[in-house]
């Protein structure tokens, strides 16, 4: 399969994860989690470390702040709403799996693989003035400094946002191993994987 028509099957299964509800977004998390866990374990696990915060957050407003039935009645001040905690969970398991599936495209597509299916996907938008070719460009030095930020601090240096902007902006911010987007060609396969996913798609929202 082309790369873009893999960041197309990945994005219908995030769309599957949203509209997914009850016990089928309990399964879908379920096998989000464990897909992540096997195929990119790395990844995964640390964008959970940097995801807490925000998954505590939005279950702290949804579970407190949404008017409803008190969860503890004993301490109806403090206790969540019934509501609120269901919509936390909805919401967080959402996010979470949309959170695996990120993981997993990040640890199994390689980077110049990546921006060619964005290349590709985002090639017609020239006829509106967007250029592929720079976003495909500017994401791909975003994601070298990123890169490198981590690696210098996990080799102990002491880093911090002055100086990424410093080497941003440096006279050798440019310098580095050559940019490769390839246009791939679509073939049967790509059109075929597509359509049987979309129809599973429809199929599933059909059910809702």
């Amino acid at each position: 399969m082309t790369a873009a028509s893999i960041l197309l099957l990945w994005l219908l299964i995030v769309c599957v994860v949203q509209m997914s509800t009850g016990w089928g977004l309990l399964v879908a998390a379920g096998v989000s989690i464990f897909s992540s866990l096997i195929f990119a374990p790395i990844h995964c696990l640390r964008l959970f470390k940097r995801m807490c915060l925000l998954l505590l957050t939005l279950v702290v407003l949804f579970a407190w702040f949404t008017p409803g039935e008190a969860l503890l009645m004993n301490w109806p001040t403090l206790s969540p709403s019934r509501e609120g905690v269901a919509l936390a969970l909805s919401h967080g398991g959402r996010l979470l799996a949309v959170v695996c599936w990120v993981a997993v495209l990040l640890g199994k597509m390689p980077l110049d693989r990546l921006l060619s299916g964005l290349y590709t996907l985002l090639h017609p938008l020239k006829l509106i003035g967007l250029s592929a070719e720079k976003v495909a460009l500017r994401l791909t030095l975003t994601l070298r400094y990123v890169d490198a930020t981590r690696a210098g601090a996990t080799a102990g240096s002491k880093w911090n946002w002055r100086q990424w902007l410093m080497a941003a902006d440096s006279p050798d911010a440019d310098a580095g191993e050559p940019v490769h987007i390839v246009h791939e060609p679509w073939r049967a396969t790509d059109f075929g994987v597509l359509a049987v996913a979309l129809s599973g798609v429809v199929f599933l929202g059909w059910l809702q």
